[in-house]
C-alpha cells in the first residue's frame, strides 16, 4: 500500500472534509449489533471518532505512524500500525468494517480475504469516499484546470477508482442498497487552499518540479471563489455483507 499522506498528516487532519451525520445514522440503522468496529486506513481518525459515539469499541489501523499520531483520541478507540491486508485481529471480530477514502490504495484480493476472516456473520463492510467537490461555476472551471490540465499526469493510477465513484472496484459482497449523501461547507479561501494542498497530485507535482502548482492558479482561483464560498462534496458509499 502506498503512503502518500504521512508527510502532511497535520494538514490532512485540519483540512480534509468529513462525512455527514446522516450517513452515520444510516449505517447504524443497518447494523444488528454495535459492539466492535474496524476503521481501516483510518488516517486522522475522523470516521473512527464518529463510530466511537455508538460502538462499544473501535479498532482503527493505518500504515502511517504520523497520521496515527495526529488522529482523534477517544477512550474506546484503539489505534494500531497495521496494513489492511494482514492484521492481528481474531476471526469474526467486527460488526462493521469501514474504509474511508482509502480502499483504492489496497490490494483488493488480500484485503477482501481479511474482511471475510474478521467480519462477523451478518456484519457489514462500508466503503466510503468523496468525489471532486463543486462550487460556483467559475471556481469549478479553475479547479478543473488544476485537476486535469496542471496536475493530471501526477495523480496516482489508483485515483481513477474515485473518479469512477468506486463503482469499478472489485466488490465481492452481497450488496446492500445505499442512500445518496453529500457534505456541504462554507469555506474561506485559505481553507480551500489548505485542502487543495493535501492532494497527492499536488505533492507529486511539487516533488517533481520543485514548486507548488497551486501558485499557478492562486490569483485566478481567489477571484473566482472570493473570501468565502460554498463547497459541496458528493459522498461515495457502497455497503455489503459477506456471501455465505
Amino acid at each position: 500500500m502506498k503512503d502518500n499522506f504521512s508527510s502532511h498528516s497535520s494538514s490532512y487532519a485540519k483540512y480534509r472534509p468529513t462525512y455527514p451525520q446522516a450517513l452515520y445514522h444510516f449505517l447504524k440503522e443497518k447494523l444488528d449489533k454495535t459492539e466492535m468496529a474496524w476503521d481501516c486506513g483510518t488516517g486522522n481518525g475522523q470516521v473512527a471518532g464518529e463510530l466511537a459515539e455508538f460502538f462499544k469499541e473501535v479498532q482503527a489501523t493505518d500504515i502511517s505512524r504520523q497520521q496515527l499520531d495526529n488522529a482523534i483520541k477517544k477512550p474506546n478507540i484503539h489505534y494500531s500500525f497495521q496494513a489492511a491486508e494482514k492484521t492481528t485481529f481474531t476471526d469474526n471480530s467486527f460488526d462493521l468494517i469501514t474504509v474511508a477514502q482509502a480502499i483504492h490504495w489496497f490490494d483488493f484480493k488480500s484485503f477482501y480475504k481479511e474482511v471475510n476472516r474478521v467480519l462477523k456473520p451478518n456484519g457489514i463492510i462500508s466503503v466510503l469516499g468523496y468525489s471532486l467537490f463543486k462550487s460556483n461555476f467559475e471556481t469549478n472551471k479553475v479547479i478543473y484546470k488544476l485537476y486535469h490540465d496542471i496536475i493530471g499526469t501526477f495523480w496516482d493510477e489508483e485515483r481513477r477508482y474515485l473518479e469512477e465513484h468506486y463503482q469499478t472496484i472489485p466488490f465481492p459482497f452481497q450488496e446492500i442498497n445505499s442512500a445518496v449523501f453529500e457534505q456541504e461547507y462554507t469555506w474561506s479561501f485559505e481553507h480551500l487552499m489548505g485542502y487543495l494542498n493535501t492532494w497527492s497530485g499536488v505533492k507529486h507535482y511539487e516533488k517533481e518540479n520543485g514548486k507548488n502548482p497551486l501558485d499557478l492558479i492562486r490569483n485566478e482561483l481567489k477571484a473566482a471563489f472570493g473570501a468565502k464560498n460554498k463547497v459541496i462534496f458528493p459522498v461515495l458509499l457502497r455497503l455489503g455483507k459477506t456471501v455465505n
